[in-house]
């Protein structure tokens, strides 16, 4: 009888035993950690030096509510906050629109205007702590509303330190909270770019997310090469509008997921360092800082179960190691309860705990890339660096990921993946454990997060309250000066961030630029 063939999720095949003669391509003498290719870490010294970012993605119901967790987080030893926002900021939408309700709060934070702001970092000087914000069709309002925030703080805006994701392109693969059209998309994309090297220097511009692609079903291999195919047609937009590539290069940052296969997942990521930079340096990159592939990581939330949720412990903490061994600058675990709702206060601070047990507990942050050296981790490495290099070999074929997108490749290629994972469950070739195998009798009861749908009614009032305080004039005239620099090409960041001072909202601005470039419907 032959023996069983065993695959990764990506469909790699996993041999019985690894030897010297798996991985005739691993250099014994690979450059340490700091040192292009930056295979075994971006930071000379890595963990020794400094633990990666504790951050916990929070965000739910009204500012006042999100900035308590904030302070919570904080007073529990995170180290960076990680906002998340509901999906009518995501989408441009003032609480008060009718397509906003039902989703106030639900899925993040709301956020209409500075007086939001406000309210969401009191108590917090935006100075002294890195603030990470999930959000993309509107992330340049929402960097022009934090900066707008320091300013009235009187922060050093050379000091602000932080990320916004501010990457469309999987929103067109992957998740679809897109706005305008992508090349419309792009142009802003850039404009943040532009900006951000003047006026906030230490602020990455984007975080280019692989996260969001793993989560719509995509496997390891997909998910790295999508994302650093974002990657390249984000850097070449910036080229062509004269950015310099060395300045660019320090202030790109990554985002990807950690799922529960541990190996495969280390070898992602390492190859995911060795890729980029050999990426950056056929851009054009001459500045090793340049060309490192700094990256925050989340577990993996679509791999959460809602059948004995107290499981997705122990997942979560293979995740999380899968990101520390894998050299991760900055990580998120999931609740346990994420599944089932927003996760709860309980459920936020195990969370934490389990990065902050691994980080001081486990001995594995003790030396730099402690995998390194093995047979099987490097085969795999090459192997996943190999099948991702073939795949965005496919993708320039057809002229970029920009493309890519227009055509469907991309998205066809997840959604296949996908229907291939989900038909591994139910036939059982994949056990998930307490889903189709292991189960249990009757439903476990655990405490869900609910947010109140009144609150959209807090958040109207508040609206209400911010256009009686301010000057129509004003506002009717920074946002047609909006509408004639989108439409004349110039950079829009000042004219947003004066929008904002002038106490125009989120939805107005997102309007006026409606008006302009359209929005984009999926086909």
């Amino acid at each position: 009888m032959s023996e069983k063939k065993i695959f990764t999720d990506s469909g790699i095949e996993i041999k019985k035993i690894y030897h010297a003669s798996d991985v005739p391509l691993h250099v014994p003498d690979e450059p340490d950690a700091g040192h292009f290719p930056f295979t075994r870490g971006v930071q000379e010294d890595m963990y020794r030096g400094k633990t990666w970012t504790m951050r916990q993605y929070a965000g739910f119901s009204t500012a006042e509510a999100s900035n308590q967790r904030y302070r919570y987080l904080l007073s529990q030893g995170v180290m960076g906050l990680s906002v998340a926002f509901d999906l009518p900021t995501q989408i441009g939408y003032d609480s008060d629109h009718a397509l906003a309700e039902g989703e106030v709060g639900k899925v993040g934070v709301a956020i209409d205007s500075i007086m939001d702001m406000h309210a969401l970092f009191d108590g917090i000087n935006l100075e002294t702590v890195s603030t990470s914000m999930t959000i993309n069709a509107t992330g340049f309002i929402l960097l022009g509303l934090y900066v707008a925030m320091a300013k009235e703080q009187g922060a050093n805006l050379s000091k602000l330190s932080g990320t916004i994701q501010n990457d469309i392109l999987k929103e067109y693969a992957a998740r679809g909270t897109f706005i305008y059209p992508p090349k419309a998309s792009m142009r802003i994309i850039t404009d943040v770019f532009e900006w951000c090297s003047n006026e906030v220097p230490k602020w990455n511009t984007i975080s280019i997310s692989g996260y969001h692609i793993r989560e719509a079903g995509s496997t390891a291999v997909q998910e790295l090469a999508f994302t650093l195919s974002n990657g390249k047609a984000y850097v070449q937009a910036a080229l062509e509008k004269g950015l310099d590539i060395n300045t660019l290069g320090k202030r790109l940052s990554f985002f990807f997921n950690a799922h529960n296969n541990l190996f495969e997942e280390v070898a992602k990521f390492r190859a995911a360092r060795r890729m980029w930079a050999q990426i950056m340096q056929s851009m054009g990159a001459t500045d090793p800082r340049a060309m490192m592939l700094r990256f925050h990581s989340q577990t993996g939330g679509s791999t959460l179960t809602a059948q004995q949720p107290m499981n997705n412990i122990s997942r979560v903490t293979v995740q999380s190691l899968a990101a520390v061994l894998g050299g991760t600058q900055s990580l998120h675990t999931n609740g346990f309860d994420e599944a089932l709702s927003l996760p709860t206060e309980d459920a936020a601070r195990i969370a934490l705990r389990t990065q902050q047990v691994i980080a001081f507990e486990s001995g594995v942050a003790d030396t730099i890339d402690p995998l390194a050296g093995s047979y099987f981790v490097e085969a795999l490495t090459n192997e996943v660096e190999q099948q991702a290099w073939d795949l965005i070999a496919k993708i320039d074929a057809m002229g970029g990921s920009v493309s890519a997108l227009e055509e469907g490749f991309i998205q066809e290629e997840i959604a296949r993946s996908a229907f291939a994972y989900q038909r591994q469950i139910e036939t059982g070739d994949k056990i998930v454990v307490g889903v189709n195998r292991f189960k249990i009798e009757g439903k476990e009861d655990i405490p869900v997060f609910k947010v109140d749908d009144s609150i959209r009614q807090v958040q109207i009032q508040k609206l209400a309250e911010l256009r009686k305080q301010r000057d129509p004039a004003q506002v009717d005239r920074v946002l047609q000066e909006l509408n004639d620099k989108a439409a004349g090409g110039e950079n829009l960041m000042p004219t947003v961030i004066e929008a904002i001072e002038k106490k125009c909202t989120l939805g107005e601005i997102a309007d006026e630029l409606r008006g302009v470039f359209g929005e984009h419907h999926q086909g």
